[in-house]
């Protein structure tokens, strides 16, 4: 099976910039689609960010979309999340996750493989 480390993780502050990272290893796939999702306490986990195999196809949060940029590299197994202009709100554990199509979704129950997560603080 796949395994999905995250990491990049860490306290900013507000207005700040963060880059995470999601290494996957084991038996990976011919071709996978991956997400960003994110939980903050005492809320559901909640879509961040997708991105189709090809990189041709991305998907964004509207709380997100136009600050965060997500990204891969298909011959490092590794998919990217550039923060940028961190609030508050951004707080949360991140976590990536990975299901064996090549397309798109946006719903977390599609994504079969995921990562521990790695804590995103955000102070003011």
């Amino acid at each position: 099976q796949v395994q999905l480390q995250e990491s990049g993780g860490g306290l900013v502050r507000a207005g700040d910039s963060l880059r995470l990272s999601c290494a996957a290893s084991g038996r990976t796939f011919s071709s996978y689609a991956m997400g960003w999702f994110r939980q903050a306490p005492g809320k559901e986990r909640e879509f961040v960010a997708c991105i189709s195999w090809s990189s041709i196809f991305t998907y964004y949060a509207d709380s997100v979309k136009g600050r965060f940029t997500i990204s891969r590299d298909n011959a490092k197994n590794t998919v990217y999340l550039q923060m940028n202009s961190l609030n508050s709100e951004d707080t949360a554990v991140y976590f990536c996750a990975a299901r064996s199509v090549a397309t798109i979704s946006r719903n977390r129950y599609e994504y079969p493989y995921w990562g521990q997560g790695t804590q995103v603080t955000v102070s003011s």
